[in-house]
């Protein structure tokens, strides 16, 4: 820490510890999060375009069906290298259409270039403009994921095993808690021979049994 004038003002991070803190950070997040918030901002305008019967309403239209587009394309979220990663609200219905495209879908560098494709007509709207540059960010987004080698993966949950029944049942204990303590058990023992008469160990037979060929 520095000291100024009897106060302690943290040291700035060095640029090291900057880029490593860079490099922590999964931009695909941010850009599905970008992205779904453009197709939404595409539909509002497009339908304010639409509606209004502005000069170019079909650009409206188009900026609606686009914005359907992406917002089906981004609502299921892809997995996180590490840590978990929660899924947003019957995402899973979606995963399974995404999934059939293949590289198409998985691959960032081929998301980045259909967005900045889609964003590019709804430009030429006043309604539908700021939905363009909301897409046109995301898709930027995207190219840096790409580059740093992201791609999408879907959320998927293994069943978990059912445990075999036989192996969770035990035995019962021979000595149930609680238990006296070793000297305790054989000192009861003890007592419990001299009043029964009957020694717990071995018998031996007071008449002696010999064997006779005949």
């Amino acid at each position: 820490m520095a000291w100024r004038a009897g106060l302690s003002v943290p040291a700035e991070p060095s640029g090291a510890a900057v880029q490593v803190a860079m490099g922590q950070i999964e931009w695909a997040m941010w850009a599905n999060e970008q992205a779904l918030a453009s197709g939404l901002i595409l539909i509002t305008g497009g339908i304010v375009a639409t509606a209004g019967q502005f000069t170019q309403w079909y650009f409206g239209a188009y900026s609606i069906v686009a914005g359907v587009f992406i917002c089906l394309l981004e609502y299921p979220r892809g997995k996180r290298k590490k840590g978990s990663t929660m899924e947003r609200c019957g995402q899973k219905y979606m995963t399974k259409v995404v999934k059939l495209f293949g590289p198409l879908s998985r691959n960032y560098y081929v998301r980045a270039i259909l967005h900045l494709g889609l964003s590019v007509p709804a430009g030429f709207l006043l309604a539908t403009i700021l939905g363009t540059a909301c897409l046109a960010i995301s898709s930027g987004i995207y190219l840096l994921a790409a580059i740093r080698g992201e791609q999408w993966t879907p959320i998927e949950y293994k069943p978990k095993e059912r445990p075999q029944v036989g192996a969770t049942i035990k035995q019962p204990p021979s000595n149930p808690p609680p238990r006296p303590p070793a000297e305790a058990r054989k000192k009861l023992s003890e007592e419990e021979e001299v009043a029964t008469g009957v020694p717990s160990g071995p018998q031996e037979n007071p008449i002696p049994v010999t064997d006779e060929v005949v």
